[in-house]
């Protein structure tokens, strides 16, 4: 003979259990459409914007912005991605004149990138339109409620780093 015990609100523990689990999912999946929404609104503005530039070409630019000097080699293991779609994202960003290359004093085979003045103008428009696009994402919450969202975030942040 089975007993089925309930939680207190007439429902069986598996079922308490499999609602607890999809609120879970239900958290992440909202962080998952926050980030959609915002990477597809980046990247309207991006591509309505006067430069012609793709998010991709955006991510290579901030890259070399935060990290000036680095190569093509330092993006790859940064971005985990595809080395020849890399190399072609950077040939163009370099004929485009968003970026320059020097040989690197002790080893000429490495090559060094460095936004060039168009490059880093261009940077700086990208991360204005992404402040505003921040600004707007949180309109309406207090300090108190970004700050807290920000704490609970990065407590989620850490426990799946914690899972690696």
């Amino acid at each position: 003979m089975s007993t089925n015990t309930t939680d207190g609100r007439g429902m069986g523990k598996d079922a308490s259990k499999d609602r607890a689990k999809d609120r879970e999912d239900d958290v992440l999946e909202l962080i998952h459409a926050v980030m959609h929404q915002y990477r597809a609104r980046q990247f309207r503005v991006l591509k309505d914007g006067p430069h012609d530039i793709t998010h991709m070409d955006g991510k290579v630019l901030g890259f070399f912005h935060r990290n000036p000097g680095a190569t093509q080699s330092d993006l790859a293991q940064h971005s985990g991605r595809d080395k020849a779609q890399l190399a072609r994202l950077i040939k163009g960003l370099r004929e485009r004149g968003l970026l320059t290359a020097e040989a690197d004093a002790q080893d000429r085979r490495q090559v060094r990138l460095h936004l060039s003045e168009q490059g880093a103008a261009m940077q700086q428009e990208i991360k204005r339109a992404s402040r505003h696009l921040a600004v707007n994402a949180v309109e309406g919450l207090s300090q108190q409620e970004q700050a807290q969202l920000q704490a609970l975030l990065s407590k989620v942040k850490q426990n799946l780093d914690c899972d690696e």
